[in-house]
């Protein structure tokens, strides 16, 4: 029995080998020339990691995306300059293609666009970001009128992993000090009860539930009459100075009531004269 189901559409010429062809980071049907080291590999990241892996630290280099000028055809093996469509065999050798950046991907699916700001292509739909000019980077828009701006806070490393967070590949979660890490350094952090920013030491998780415990534990903890004495403390949440009864399970601000203090003092009592 003939089937009712029409026939499937022919392929275009252009769109041959389409998700056929790539590496681990991109599906695309052309290899890069680096101009660094004159070797040719699938992507700017397959570069960068066995770049980074030579034996001799002084041959370790990342390639600049931006400066190369040769691809490879993946399908006719023919050199050329950068374009989208191989000057040999007419196919697309990336759906999505950006002459900036040097760019190439068939998985148009993570929603590709370039950034002039940022100066590179980005992922998840132009619609859906926005550009901070004090922080420097793209951000979501639910966070357009609520994270706190801190300079370039894009262009650094990643306080967890250390990894270059400008131009990584992994998600980026901005806390509420405004300081950046990936997403799943952040997770990590939650996971092990490490409520701090890694840069400033404020707290980047509602502590409220474990602020209102700790109140009752020291309640039900009184110290030694030897014990009881005043301590100076520094508020990492508000900046604030003041003086609390010394406890050994935490010092409690008096201006926003947070436990996430430190000492900056000794008690008087405990001060040793030097003749």
């Amino acid at each position: 029995m003939e089937s009712d189901s029409p026939p499937p559409p022919c392929q275009k010429p252009e769109d041959s080998g389409k998700l056929e062809y790539g590496c681990e980071h991109y599906r695309r049907r052309c290899k890069i020339r680096a101009p660094c080291c004159d070797q040719i590999f699938s992507c700017r990241h397959c570069h960068n990691e066995a770049t980074s892996s030579l034996s001799n630290p002084k041959d370790r280099h990342e390639i600049v995306r931006h400066d190369v000028k040769q691809v490879v055809c993946s399908l006719c093996n023919t050199e050329q300059q950068v374009a989208q469509v191989c000057s040999n065999c007419g196919v697309n050798m990336g759906e999505y293609f950006c002459g900036i950046c040097k760019f190439y991907d068939d998985e148009t699916k993570k929603k590709q666009f370039h950034c002039d700001e940022c100066g590179i292509c980005r992922v998840g739909g132009r619609e859906n970001f926005f550009h901070c000019l004090k922080c420097g980077s793209c951000y979501t828009v639910n966070v357009r009128d609520n994270h706190q701006c801190v300079e370039n806070s894009m262009k650094c490393h990643c306080p967890v992993c250390y990894e270059y967070l400008f131009d990584s590949v992994k998600g980026t979660s901005i806390m509420k000090c405004g300081h950046t890490m990936h997403e799943e350094c952040y997770t990590e952090m939650a996971k092990k009860n490490q409520y701090r920013c890694p840069i400033c030491s404020k707290t980047i998780f509602n502590m409220s539930a474990n602020w209102r415990l700790m109140d009752v534990e020291i309640e039900a903890m009184d110290m030694p009459e030897e014990y009881k004495y005043e301590v100076s403390i520094l508020c990492n949440d508000c900046n604030t100075k003041s003086k609390v009864p010394f406890h050994i399970l935490g010092h409690k601000c008096s201006q926003c009531k947070s436990y996430n203090t430190r000492r900056i003092s000794t008690p008087d009592s405990q001060c040793v004269t030097v003749n």
